[in-house]
């Protein structure tokens, strides 16, 4: 079950199942079992995706070790809208929340009508599909918006294209100059804060670290008010831990059941121990951030009375005698008058005897 205000960690299956629906399944499993709020796959139709003859990408030509094009590839990672359908209805038996991210219309109709998905994954590959986006924004659900290649200009134009047909309810405008101008003249209305979720992403697989950048998480929340997180690609945990503690609200990280498997994801995912170190390790730092007002804790209370220090007579002190920093001193335990007050007891003449060490009290 899924906390309100706790980060929300997506665990990516993407298409580490490599086309195998049995595969699918355990990644669920392993998803579940490690802690995952949802666990995210991919919904396309490879026909309508790529051109027959687009090349590999860098990373995929290397993690693949195959002269392929992207056409053979993805047709190999398939799975179908019924298997699709499969997979969300036992995420949905064993408590775990399923997600894909759709890259066509017909697809993204599927998730909308047929699995009843309750928000939606908007890939950074599609931030500037304008039409695209729009349809997305026309579902009136919770939208995940990943910026990985996009300037901050691209963020924005995707940004006023969610907005215009959030106010409008319509997918159709005169022009991107109108919807720009729409966009800057107006206040963005309160549901944009309320659906839109910013990931802040280097696509890359794996990313370098010196490609993170992980401080524009936080430019992407600032520039448009909303609640930003980041889709990690690096080696390891250690990034998306701190992407938490930068106040990320989602986080989403590639898994598998072998980093040697083939396929383009594998070697930039996480084994199901990793993952496992992954979420918790988040929930720890989500605990330890807290409130935002430095108090004590109720537990500090005690230990204070302990560390603490009272002012004691440093001598025999007789009554009617001066007290002075030569006659007072500090000393543990803190359950007498505060050190911090010394300044007012300097001058004061004591109304009674005090024996060394015993706290003052005057």
């Amino acid at each position: 079950m899924i906390v309100k205000n706790q980060i929300l960690i997506i665990a990516e299956a993407g298409v580490n199942h490599n086309g195998c629906l049995s595969t699918a399944f355990e990644l669920v499993d392993v998803a579940k079992a490690c802690g995952a709020d949802i666990v995210k796959f991919q919904l396309f139709n490879t026909d309508k995706l790529v051109s027959i003859n687009a090349p590999l990408a860098k990373y995929q030509r290397k993690n693949l070790k195959q002269d392929l094009s992207q056409h053979e590839m993805l047709k190999s990672l398939e799975l179908t809208y019924d298997e699709h359908l499969e997979l969300s209805n036992y995420c949905n038996s064993i408590g775990i929340e399923y997600l894909s991210t759709a890259f066509d219309e017909d697809c993204l109709e599927f998730l909308d009508k047929e699995i009843n998905q309750k928000r939606f994954k908007i890939p950074s590959g599609e931030i500037t599909n304008g039409l695209f986006l729009a349809k997305h924004a026309m579902l009136s659900k919770p939208l995940i918006l990943s910026t990985g290649m996009a300037t901050l200009s691209e963020v924005e134009m995707a940004i006023a294209i969610i907005t215009y047909v959030l106010k409008t309810g319509n997918l159709h405008a005169d022009s991107v100059d109108h919807i720009m101008k729409e966009f800057v003249s107006n206040e963005i209305p309160p549901q944009l804060e309320k659906l839109v979720t910013l990931l802040h992403c280097s696509s890359e697989y794996p990313a370098p670290l010196d490609t993170v950048n992980l401080r524009s998480m936080k430019t992407l929340g600032a520039a448009f008010n909303l609640n930003y997180g980041y889709s990690d690609h690096t080696k390891g945990v250690e990034i998306a831990i701190a992407a938490a503690s930068l106040g990320a609200r989602v986080i989403e990280k590639h898994f598998t059941l072998d980093k040697t498997a083939k396929g383009p994801d594998h070697a930039a995912s996480l084994n199901p121990d990793e993952l496992k170190l992954m979420v918790s390790s988040i929930r720890n730092v989500e605990n330890a951030l807290g409130s935002s007002v430095k108090r004590p804790s109720f537990s500090e209370l005690d230990t204070a009375k302990l560390a603490r220090k009272s002012l004691v007579a440093a001598t025999d002190i007789k009554q009617g005698e001066i007290l002075s920093t030569n006659n007072m001193a500090s000393i543990r335990p803190g359950t007498g008058i505060s050190p911090m007050f010394i300044w007012d007891l300097i001058g004061k003449e004591v109304r009674r005897d005090y024996t060394a060490g015993e706290e003052i009290c005057e």
